[in-house]
């Protein structure tokens, strides 16, 4: 049975209520991680790798969003899905499955609901990864969840073999299947927090996420770390993608903005849940500036509808942002108008608006006023340059936002936006607060 309640990655099995013994461990620590890109590439070939693989995830979210709302949406071409390498667009943490712990690197997604890595369960070809693949024969805790536990039986859309419960998901152009299990995850390179918890343990079909073995979500899904755990706050601050440096990722009491320094003011917004869909963060986003001038954005466009569709959300998987069309092009019109430079007649494949640089000059040297997005309760993200601007090949510059594929797939706020910002999500009070920082000093 097809799952309905994630549109970005459509699960043939989900279960759904997490063990309420998990509520009790205090899960207060700071880790790191890290971007895929580490000096192996040159700055042009990382953001045109991110680009294609934020593309093929969103386009894919779009179809299984529009299959849980009862609307179509268009599947990636066969072209772009034999190109598009998933795990380059988001941030990789390390962490320990089993006992003793196996190194794992997962990707960091708050738009994923299932947390999964690729395990030796299952014979047949592996993906390849940074780290060797889980083998639950070496971890003394490990256990196959049966069809009547309540993880299993909890759900509406489960599938059981064996009395075992099974899983099959795809993120992006990938699919990773197998059994939904439950083991102890170890966190941390400094004062080890060690807790046990559900996640799928499968195989991963295609050329795999760029060496990293999974997932980790971090959504509001009843899978996700966070539901199991009842993690009441958790916040992460992105160093910009290219610099190849750590950027800190921290749960529980060690989440607070006003114990660390920022470079402009503490602000706030609800974070909002879409009845349809229990995974997103929805943000209360109401325009659109460039500099001081507001775009002439209908607010329909940016505001979630009854029927599910629509909205704005904050997400940590993707390198490129995405606004619904109204939006993007009054985006575009005002950006060309803004940037004194010829529009490119052949931009990277990968953008929707390049620009044509003189010779001899790079994006650092380009001045643009600051994008501005404006949110309920007078909110404002103040992004400079660097934060939606790219340079994926020399001699173009490239806005890092594009249309959604669908018109009811919502606005996208990416990790490049959120580039240099520290931001929390108060998970308890439904809140969002955020400031601008220097990540890398944090």
């Amino acid at each position: 049975m097809a799952c309905n309640v994630h549109p970005l990655v459509l699960c043939l099995a989900i279960i759904v209520t997490a063990a309420p013994a998990h509520a009790i461990f205090h899960f207060d620590f700071r880790t790191d991680m890290v971007s895929p890109f580490d000096g192996g590439y040159s700055r042009h070939d990382v953001w045109r790798r991110a680009a294609l693989a934020s593309n093929a995830r969103v386009t894919k979210h779009a179809a299984s969003h529009g299959k849980a709302l009862g609307k179509k949406g268009k599947e990636i071409s066969e072209a772009d899905a034999a190109t598009a390498v998933g795990g380059m667009e988001g941030h990789w943490m390390t962490v320990g499955i089993g006992t003793p712990p196996q190194p794992a690197k997962l990707v960091l997604d708050t738009s994923s609901p299932l947390i999964w890595a690729q395990c030796n369960l299952f014979e047949g070809p592996k993906a390849k990864q940074v780290e060797p693949i889980i083998d639950p024969a070496k971890s003394t805790t490990f256990q196959v969840v049966p069809c009547g536990d309540e993880l299993c039986r909890g759900g509406q859309f489960t599938n059981c073999t064996d009395n075992k419960c099974m899983y099959s998901c795809l993120y992006a152009n990938l699919v990773s299947e197998g059994v939904f299990a439950s083991d102890t995850f170890t966190f941390g390179a400094e004062h080890n927090v060690a807790v046990p918890f559900g996640f799928g343990c499968g195989t991963l079909a295609g050329d795999g996420l760029a060496g990293a073995s999974g997932i980790m979500s971090l959504s509001w899904s009843k899978l996700s770390l966070i539901t199991q755990l009842s993690i009441p706050r958790f916040s992460y601050c992105f160093t910009p993608f290219t610099l190849g440096k750590k950027s800190p990722l921290l749960f529980g009491t060690t989440a607070n903005l006003q114990k660390y320094k920022s470079t402009g003011p503490i602000q706030s917004m609800p974070l909002i849940k879409n009845p349809w869909n229990d995974v997103y963060y929805y943000v209360p986003m109401v325009g659109i500036s460039v500099g001081t001038k507001k775009l002439d954005v209908p607010v329909e466009s940016l505001v979630l509808n009854p029927d599910g569709s629509g909205g704005t959300v904050i997400d940590s998987g993707s390198t490129l942002s995405y606004l619904v069309k109204p939006a993007f092009e009054e985006l575009k019109k005002r950006v060309v108008e803004a940037v004194k430079l010829p529009v490119a007649k052949h931009p990277v494949k990968e953008y929707q608006l390049c620009f044509k640089l003189p010779a001899d000059m790079s994006l650092e040297k380009v001045e643009v006023p600051p994008l501005r997005l404006h949110f309920e309760g007078g909110a404002e993200m103040v992004l400079p340059r660097d934060n939606y601007f790219q340079e994926p090949m020399p001699g173009q510059m490239c806005l890092a936002i594009g249309q959604t594929p669908m018109p009811f797939f919502p606005n996208m706020i990416s990790n490049v936006l959120q580039q240099n910002m520290h931001v929390l999500f108060d998970v308890r009070n439904s809140k969002l607060f955020f400031a601008p920082t220097e990540c890398e000093k944090l």
